[in-house]
């Protein structure tokens, strides 16, 4: 199986969140767009992550997609942890979209997305996100996840921070039926 996963090379994003003044990002590597009508895009978060913590009470997740010359990006998002009180957007152009998540200034693409369920998936939990806004961004190409690269992914949660999976699904049935199934933004 691993041969097959290594093959697959999905692109590395960086998924935003924010409650309150509270902001929190992170590389992921497993997303996808799971339904077309409505249309619907998954993200998986570690609950090891301390995005996923504030994820899991948040409303909105942002979502970019790197450019190939983003690598700088990882370092930032993916080798830094909010656990031990770095602020990941001190060193980087963003600003506050129309969900409230941190919107970054430089990436190939990206999109805000209202959390409309959280499924235990095993070792990550998963966001299934409505589009709200999006948009194109100014880098090229796609920035994937290298399987011989030397990215260590997942950085665990500092002392004192309660991991969450012991937290039941969340589903909200009546915001999923509210959508409209055939009117997806306009990006």
């Amino acid at each position: 199986m691993q041969v097959f996963l290594n093959r697959l090379r999905p692109p590395l994003l960086v998924v935003t969140t924010a409650l309150g003044e509270e902001r929190s990002g992170c590389i992921v590597g497993f997303s996808a767009q799971c339904s077309t009508d409505p249309l619907r895009y998954l993200v998986c978060l570690s609950p090891e992550n301390h995005t996923f913590a504030v994820a899991h009470r948040a409303e909105a997740l942002g979502v970019h997609l790197l450019g190939e010359d983003q690598r700088d990006l990882v370092a930032i998002f993916g080798e830094e942890t909010s656990d031990q009180r770095v602020d990941k957007f001190a060193t980087v152009s963003w600003r506050r979209g129309e969900t409230g998540v941190p919107v970054l200034a430089d990436c190939a693409a990206w999109f805000e997305g209202a959390i409309a369920a959280q499924i235990d998936l095993g070792d990550h939990v998963g966001f299934v996100l409505r589009p709200v806004v999006g948009g194109p961004g100014d880098h090229s190409g796609v920035l994937r996840f290298d399987p011989d690269g030397d990215y260590q992914p997942g950085h665990p949660l500092a002392e004192g921070i309660e991991r969450r999976r012991d937290a039941p699904d969340r589903v909200d049935e009546a915001e999923l039926e509210s959508f409209p199934a055939s009117d997806p933004p306009a990006y």
